[in-house]
């Protein structure tokens, strides 16, 4: 097993930059989408299957659409509103939106060139995108009916003139926009074809017999060859698809009096929010661009010309289970066996042992069983839940509401400000009110972020209560693909502390004294910064000062202050930040002890672990190890509420510790190391590297073995040493 991380010694830091200028952090914007641009750059790495390639285009596609309706719209309503504003780095709004842009049009034009090559590659493995012009008589006439019967009966052509206002275009609506001529009247007129969500954007060809070539039609160019049903004796001058992206960031009064309704009227003025980019297609004429950016009131700056599919975000549509030769090897997630030799019993595993489940690697159905247990066990009298996301058929909301309709008391806190899951969350609080739940909607200055189920259960003379605290949410669609982690425990002090955190959610009572759970904002930040301090302190006595750190962003600029002054006691930091990262490693009597590197691959690491070395170094027994749903940045510290859970059980630790943080930190495969400017470099790897997520599908977890599994071997040791380069 390879004993080397992707993490080099910083031998040459960076020139020294001074403790308090803003040039010690990078921009928030700037390294998040250098992220977006990893995701990418996975689009384009040859040794992932070729279908897989074409889903990291998607996924870089659709984060950069959310980047532009949330972040973008945000600096620019900023500006507009005059409120002053100057970054951590010193930047202006202006300057801000300026880099901002030009580094998303950059990452837009780089897109399009993905989805050419990609392209010509999927045609080489038999996979066309077909042209209108390439079509067969017979492939024309088939999807001329496939047109009649599934498309044209949800299309609705417009013309725009005063008596036919520009229609409404939703939130990343595509549309045809078309200059017309009627012979008949001999006169000219514009008019548009909205495409609805409802429709596919790639049409599958039927396959001839024998064929094994798979062929698609794009939605906007079926509707281009067949206008005349839509515009019968029109002349078609000029055309072009474009698509429109709405400022998404919903403005929240503090003072309503009703959150529930707040947000319905808040979401419907979301759908019609103002439209900060608008993308058209190259082959559209200037004359239809102005048409449109006068009608939609876009100034040119935002409108931005796609040589190619005017959505990518939808090129994951194409991707088939009839070639899973260009597809990653099914993966089947595991069972623990530790609560299988319980009989499944849930409570009584947990009752044996504390354990952490890693998912994707293992079920998210443990956590579902879970609940579902507690929901028809008759001794469970009580459930108190969190949910921030979950899927749309929810088995977590099912298990919820099966309890409630059995009589047992179920307290559901439901946070609203759950960007985009808003309309579902409000779905789901009626449907657990009708069953009657006790329905919670938290603080209105505060969003519920923290992954909290807790079990109340009626054994012997007294009650025992179980807890389930997540890095992640409770989706278990997400969970196949999103790394997280789920810790089971029954220990009375840290059931306690959940009771007194659910108590501060429904009835503002802060905890006072918590024995182990820590949360924000009422100590989480104090915490941390304190936990910093004494590695600090080991240091400058001599004592091997040391931190480990896994997280999805690393923004807060009082915490990135207090690793740099980490750094210059000679505490040695490595982070794992898979997103944006304002902290600058490697410069000279700043951070030359700090390395950061991100994990970009199959899996989307979501998981937060911080690990203290106490005086140890790590890995050690005697390290302090915490999970946490909270990243550092200053809205999980002081504006949410989120936990940070003390892992105190040996295995439990060992398994965070020396399996989890020890595969991330050793990863070569899929890691890009931060340099000290900001940018991203891929760790050096011939293909034979370390693979943290090959060694976690391959392995069993510590704590979830089974005692059989423990009598025949541990799984391979992993060790880390950060002075081999391997």
């Amino acid at each position: 097993m390879p004993d080397s991380p992707a993490t080099p010694p910083s031998a040459a830091p960076e020139r020294a930059i001074s403790h308090d200028a803003p040039e010690r952090f990078i921009n928030r914007e700037q390294s998040w989408l250098a992220f977006n641009r990893r995701v990418l750059e996975e689009a384009m790495n040859e040794r992932h299957p070729l279908l897989e390639r074409v889903r990291f285009l998607s996924i870089a596609a659709s984060n950069l659409d959310e980047f532009t309706i949330v972040r973008t719209a945000g600096i620019e309503a900023q500006m507009e509103a005059k409120v002053p504003l100057r970054t951590d780095d010193g930047k202006t709004a202006a300057q801000l939106l300026a880099m901002a842009n030009e580094l998303t049009r950059a990452l837009i034009q780089d897109m399009q060139v993905t989805w050419h090559g990609l392209q010509r590659a999927l045609a080489r493995n038999d996979i066309l995108i077909v042209e209108p012009e390439d079509l067969s008589l017979a492939d024309h006439d088939w999807l001329l009916q496939h047109f009649k019967s599934n498309i044209l009966p949800l299309l609705t052509p417009v013309a725009v003139d005063p008596a036919h206002p520009f229609p409404f275009i939703p939130n990343s609506g595509v549309a045809l926009a078309l200059h017309l001529f009627d012979p008949a009247a001999r006169e000219k007129m514009m008019a548009l074809i909205p495409l609805p969500m409802q429709l596919e954007r790639f049409i599958r060809l039927p396959q001839h017999d024998g064929e094994a070539t798979i062929r698609f039609v794009l939605l906007e160019h079926a509707a281009m060859c067949f206008l005349d049903q839509l515009f019968p004796q029109f002349e078609v001058l000029s055309h072009g698809a474009f698509r429109v992206l709405r400022n998404s960031e919903i403005q929240f009064d503090e003072d309503t009096d009703d959150l529930v309704r707040h947000y319905e009227t808040a979401l419907k003025r979301r759908y019609r929010g103002r439209v900060i980019r608008l993308a058209v297609a190259s082959t559209m004429p200037a004359e239809l661009r102005e048409f449109l950016c006068d009608e939609l009131d876009v100034p040119p700056e935002r409108m931005v010309v796609n040589s190619g599919t005017i959505r990518l975000a939808d090129v994951n549509k194409i991707i088939t289970p009839d070639r899973p030769d260009l597809l990653f090897p099914v993966f089947k997630e595991r069972f623990p066996e530790r609560i299988r030799e319980h009989s499944g019993d849930c409570f009584a595993a947990i009752r044996a042992k504390d354990i952490i489940v890693h998912h994707p690697y293992e079920s998210f159905d443990v956590v579902v069983q879970f609940l579902r247990q507690a929901a028809r066990d008759p001794n469970v009298v009580a459930i108190k839940q969190t949910l921030y996301r979950t899927s749309k058929d929810s088995p977590i909301v099912k298990a919820l509401i099966e309890a409630a309709e059995a009589g047992k008391s179920v307290i559901v806190m439901v946070e609203l400000k759950a960007r985009f899951d808003e309309e579902a969350n409000i779905r789901w609080a009626r449907d657990l009110e009708r069953a009657g739940a006790q329905v919670m909607f938290g603080f209105v200055d505060l969003k519920t972020h923290s992954k909290i189920s807790l079990v109340v259960r009626r054994e012997g003379e007294g009650l025992r209560s179980y807890v389930h605290l997540g890095t992640g949410n409770y989706h278990p669609t997400n969970a196949k693909i999103y790394t997280d982690l789920s810790y089971f425990s029954c220990d009375p002090v840290i059931c306690e502390d959940t009771v007194h955190i659910f108590n501060y959610m429904t009835g503002y009572a802060t905890p006072q004294g918590l024995g182990k759970l820590i949360i924000s904002p009422t100590g989480l930040r104090q915490t941390l910064e304190q936990l910093i301090a004494d590695e600090i302190a080991h240091a400058r006595a001599g004592r091997a000062g040391q931190i480990w750190a896994k997280m999805n962003a690393l923004v807060d600029p009082a915490i990135i202050d207090r690793l740099y002054e980490a750094s210059c006691a000679g505490v040695q930091i490595d982070l794992v930040v898979r997103g944006a990262c304002c902290l600058r490693p490697g410069v000279a009597g700043l951070s030359e002890n700090i390395r950061v590197k991100s994990i970009v691959g199959r899996f989307l690491e979501h998981s937060r672990v911080v690990c203290f070395g106490n005086g140890q170094g790590l890995p050690s027994a005697e390290a302090k190890v915490f999970i946490s749903s909270a990243d550092w940045m200053p809205r999980n510290l002081d504006r949410r509420i989120e936990t940070l859970v003390p892992i105190e059980n040996a295995t439990v630790k060992q398994q965070v510790l020396e399996q989890i943080m020890v595969a991330n930190l050793n990863d070569r495969r899929q890691s890009w190391l931060l340099e000290p400017d900001g940018s991203y470099t891929r760790a050096a790897d011939d293909g034979t590297g370390f693979c943290a997520h090959d060694y976690f599908m391959n392995n069993p977890s510590l704590s979830g073995r089974g005692s059989a599994d423990e009598a025949k071997s541990m799984p391979p040791q992993l060790i880390f040493n950060r002075d081999r380069l391997g």
